[in-house]
Formats: C-alpha cells, structure tokens, sequence
C-alpha cells in the first residue's frame, strides 16, 4: 500500500483535479498545480499552486482559474476560433477576450456557481496589474474592458474591484460605437461561429477592421459558387432519359453555351499574351542606352515591393565577435546555472529523440554485388562449387547523413528571461544529439540594433521624412552555430543569449528569408528550418510609418514563398503566440517549459518514415 500523503492541501487538489475534469466533460485532461503561470492546451490544465497552509485566497484562485479553464475546454472550438481570427495584434486581442467571457457566461447558465470562483480569478488578477488606480483609458487595455463588457451583459452580475475601473474607463467608448451591436448578444451567445462573427462586426465598430483580414464567410461562399455549376451538370446528366429528339437538342443548347463560353476564354488569353508580347517588345531599349528611371532594388525575393529605407547598417554577425571570450564564458556559465534544473528533463528528450533516430539507421545492405566489402557470409557456397563467383555486398545509406536543420530563434525583448534561456538550452542540447545522427545543425538568431529605430532611422529623419519609407531599423542577424562547425566549438557562443540589452525587437519576414538563403546553398539533400518565436513581427520604428500590417504581410509573402519553391521543409513552434495563422505546418506551446518537448517532438516526427505518424504524433495544425 502506498504511504498516505501528509500535505493538508494534496485531499483539495485531488478534489479539484476531478471537477475540473468534470466540468471540462473530459476524463483524460490532464491537470497539474504548479509555481509557474497557469496555462492550457488541448489535452492539459496547469493550476496555481495551492501550499499547505491553504490559504482563503489561494483555494479561492485556484478554483476559479479551474473554472475557468474547464469552460474554455468544453465550449471553445479551436477550428472555429482560427477561421474568424483576425491578423491584426489589436482585432485579435479583442477577439480572444470576447471569447474567454463567452465561454465563461455559457458555462455559467450550466452551473451558477462558477460566476463566483471566476469572479475570484478576475480580481486577483486586476489586484496583481493595479486596475483599481489606472486613470486614463491610455493605460487601461480596450481588449480587456472589451472581455469585461461582455461579461458583464451576459450575465448581469457586477464587476470585481479594480475590473469595474477598466471597464468603467472605456465603457462610454463602446457604448457609443458597438452599442446598436452588443444589443444582440443573448442570441449570439450559444453559437461560437455566430459569435465570432458578432466580434468581428465589434471589433470593427470600435475601428479596428483594418486588421480584421478577408471575410472568411464570404471565401466559403466563392468556393460554393465554384462548386455550383458542377452540380448543376451532375443533375442535368441524372435527369436526362430517353427523351425524344427535340429534348436532346434543347439540352443540347447550353451545351454549345459552354463551348463558346471556352472559347471565348481561350481567346481573351490569346489576345492577353498577345498584348504582354507587344509590351515586352516596346519596353526593350536600343543596345547602348539606359533607362532614365532605374527600377529600385529588391530587397525581398518574396514581395518585390517590399521596401528597406537603407542596408548600410544591417549586420550579419558571428556570436563570439559580439562579446569578448572571457565574457561569453561567464555568460554560458550563467545559463548553465539558471537551467541546472530543467537540463534534466530536456536531456531525457534528446535522449529519446536520438534512440528513435537510431532504431531507424539500423544498418542495411546490399547483397550479391559484383563489387564492395566481401561477403564473408557466402564463401562457404564458394568453397562447394569454385565455379561460383565472388559475392560482394554494399551498406546502404541512410537519409539522415545528408540532412541539414536549422533552428532560427527569435531574439526578440518579449523572449527576456526564462523563454530565451529555455530556448537557449533546447538549442544546444538538440544540436548535439542530432550531431552524434550525423545531421548537421545550424543555429541562428534574428533581432535589431537598435530600439524604435536605428541609424536607418536617423538619416530618414535628416533627409526629410520622406513617404513609405518601408523598413526603417538596422537588422542583427546572429549565426551561433554555423552548420558545418562542430558542437564544442559553438556551446559558449549560445551564452550570448544571456546579455543584457542584446535582445531588441523582431522583423521576422527578413530573418526567415536569410535563413532560407543560408539553406538553399547547401549541398544537402534535405533541409529542415525549424523557427521558434513568440509574436507577430514588432518594429515601432517601421510600423509608426508604414501600413500597420507591413511586417506581417511581408512574413506571410516569405512563408508561401518557401512552401511554394519545396527547397526546405519549414515548421514553427510558437511560444505562448498562434503561429498557425502563418506557418501551415506549426504547433502553438502556451508554456515555455512545453519547448523541449515540442522541438524534439517536431523533429523527430520529420523522421518518421510514415506520414501518418508524423502528423498524430506532432498534432500539425494547419492555419485557416
């Protein structure tokens, strides 16, 4: 018999483990308490921690937190959620609140009872981020009154202390511009795809529908009307029978519609390339002359209208010329002593990662060969029958020693702290367990030089601030790790991570790019880029300037560029950020401490000779 537990808290959590399971109608979910943020996935809770002593205010979190996540499970659909999504960071923040109180006011017309726990869960929350003394809607987040509102009508029950502020702070603003809308929501509150589209009509009410992206009600009503004339002919061809002549010849009519139809349509392409030819012709100039006008340059491959006000002070940069020897030892010497706990568990992956990639180069061989390594296993036929010849056998190859990955991370200041260190560890220790499978790895970091602009920035400022400037920082991209050095000679270079005041902000699009170039020029057979990053593309600089959607555009140019030219098989990992909305092959972690195993996961999944494995055990979402 196993020894009672003597925790005073451990009855209560087991308790609250299985109404939470309950709650949530799903008797595999996973729930655990711990010191780190709460968090969920699809198959996980992750509870704060409740201490022996128990306190009122702990018990009362941890059941609304509980609550909360329980109602999110059983009444959120992920499917759903991703196709209304709207790419714009602002549209999207509003768009997940209203979503979080939709789940929480339908649960409670279930159970009551849970209004109170997740009112629990509300104040801590406006305690912890002082709610209660903001006085200016310019610190208080719309998204959040937005959730607040919601909430609020759909339930009838006050506001916590300090989220009444909030809510009371932007109030009139939404009133005013989504108050004819909100007057639907009781009807719209049952059905999540109705309820999505009442938060996109919100969202744009409140003058964000800038960043609410294409209608995707309206894509699926194109690809009915594209289907439509299919099944119309389906059911002329059913319902025509042995009719008399005159029948056929009528039906015979739309028939010859059609014909011309497609001539017509081959004869408008004819006449466009004709045109194109004709235009061609005239643009060619007369040999020894210039245009006056030269194009600009193209600074992307994916979108030539991607613009970069100036290169002059982009780097490309090896780590260890960015820190002094003595200082990047002193630094990989400090993540080693941040991460001493956690190397464990990431080792044990790597480990597992390395026998599954193993257990599939079992050696194999080619027999009955005419020329190779003797078969010492057929001389004895030799020795029978001296007429007989030689056998030779040959080993065969295995894929992965003509494999390259890459990791590319995003050192970004949102990634400070644990996240980047975490990312560090995970980087390191894969890239030397795919080193003893003789795959070569990469590692590269992408960041800025500066803050809200660098010298790009000044000269654009002293030259006038001219119109669309595109972009207006200086890049930092970092190699770590090149592909073909060696991992003892890479490991303290990763420490640069550690130092303070590298990480800046994050132009995605072009760092995905470089890594893609670096990729395209090597010898190997398969290339795999692995990205790992925790947000949209932010540079205040380019962004202030530009078209709010700029970077994540281009970023999105870039990814169809990649999977569309097949040269690298591209995945992301999104740390606490969906990236499936970007990468078609991807998977969202809401916890950093999930990275080790979702990077060994992905990895190891991309070995898997059967596909079907691969896509059950990675559980790829594709983005909507």
């Amino acid at each position: 018999m196993s020894k009672p537990s003597d925790n005073p808290a451990d009855p209560f959590k087991k308790a609250l483990a299985e109404a939470t399971k309950v709650m949530a109608d799903d008797s595999d979910l996973a729930v655990s308490y711990s010191v780190d943020p709460p968090g969920m996935t699809n198959d996980s809770v992750r509870l704060p921690q409740v201490s022996r002593r128990m306190t009122r205010d702990e018990v009362l979190l941890a059941r609304g937190t509980a609550d909360a996540y329980a109602l999110r499970h059983k009444h959120h659909d992920a499917a759903t959620f991703n196709k209304y999504a709207p790419p714009g960071q602002m549209a999207r923040d509003l768009y997940e609140a209203m979503e979080t109180a939709r789940c929480e006011a339908v649960g409670a017309r279930e159970m009551p009872g849970t209004l109170g726990n997740i009112d629990a869960k509300i104040a801590y929350e406006a305690e912890r981020k002082g709610y209660a003394q903001i006085t200016k809607t310019s610190d208080a987040p719309l998204s959040v009154a937005a959730g607040y509102m919601i909430r609020n009508l759909a339930t009838g029950r006050p506001l916590p202390k300090g989220a009444d502020n909030v809510l009371e702070l932007w109030r009139g603003f939404i009133e005013d511009h989504a108050g004819g809308t909100l007057e639907d929501l009781q009807e719209k509150l049952g059905d999540q795809a109705a309820f999505a589209r009442f938060a996109r009509q919100i969202i744009e009410d409140l003058g964000y529908g800038d960043q609410l992206g294409d209608d995707p009600d309206a894509e699926d009503d194109e690809l009915e009307d594209e289907a439509a004339p299919e099944e119309d002919d389906d059911q002329e061809q059913q319902s025509q029978g042995d009719d008399d002549n005159d029948d056929n010849d009528a039906e015979g009519a739309p028939d010859q519609s059609q014909e011309d139809t497609q001539d017509a349509s081959e004869a408008q392409v004819s006449m466009d390339e004709m045109a194109e030819d004709q235009m061609g012709d005239e643009m060619e100039m007369p040999e020894g002359e210039l245009p006056q006008d030269p194009p600009p340059p193209a600074y992307s491959d994916a979108d030539p209208n991607y613009q970069v006000y100036l290169t002059e002070f982009d780097e490309e940069i090896r780590a260890d010329e960015l820190a002094e020897p003595a200082e990047l030892e002193r630094l990989r010497a400090y993540l080693d002593q941040q991460l001493e706990p956690l190397k464990g568990a990431v080792g044990r992956l790597a480990n597992k990662l390395q026998r599954r990639l193993q257990a599939q180069q079992n050696r194999s061989w080619e027999f009955d060969l005419e020329e190779g390594t003797l078969d010492a296993g057929r001389l004895a036929r030799v020795v029978a029958n001296p007429t007989t010849p030689l056998s030779f056998k040959v080993e065969k190859d295995t894929e992965f020693r003509d494999t390259v990955v890459t990791l590319l991370l995003d050192n970004s200041g949102s990634m400070r702290g644990r996240p980047i260190s975490i990312a560090a560890i995970c980087a390191d220790v894969l890239a030397r367990t795919l080193e003893r499978c003789d795959v070569k790895v990469e590692i590269l970091g992408f960041t800025t030089r500066a803050w809200k602009g660098g010298q790009a920035r000044e000269r654009w400022l002293a030259e006038g601030r001219p119109q669309q400037p595109g972009r207006l920082n200086d890049l930092r991209h970092i190699i770590y790790k090149p592909a073909d050095a060696p991992w003892r000679r890479s490991r303290e270079s990763l420490g640069l991570m550690m130092k303070e005041g590298l990480l800046k902000e994050n132009i995605d699009g072009e760092a995905l790019e470089w890594a893609h170039r670096r990729m395209a020029g090597r010898p190997e057979a398969r290339k795999i880029l692995m990205v790992i990053s925790d947000g949209a593309p932010v540079d205040d600089s380019t962004l202030s300037v530009n078209p709010a959607n700029y970077l994540e555009k281009h970023l999105r140019d870039v990814i169809a560029m990649v999977e569309r030219r097949k040269l690298v098989e591209l995945i992301a990992i999104g740390i606490g950020h969906d990236v499936t909305r970007y990468y078609s092959r991807a998977v969202t972690i809401t916890d950093v401490e999930q990275l080790a195993g979702a990077m060994t996961e992905q990895l190891a999944s991309l070995f898997d000779r059967d596909p079907r494995g691969r896509a059950r055990m990675v559980g790829i979402r594709r983005a909507s």
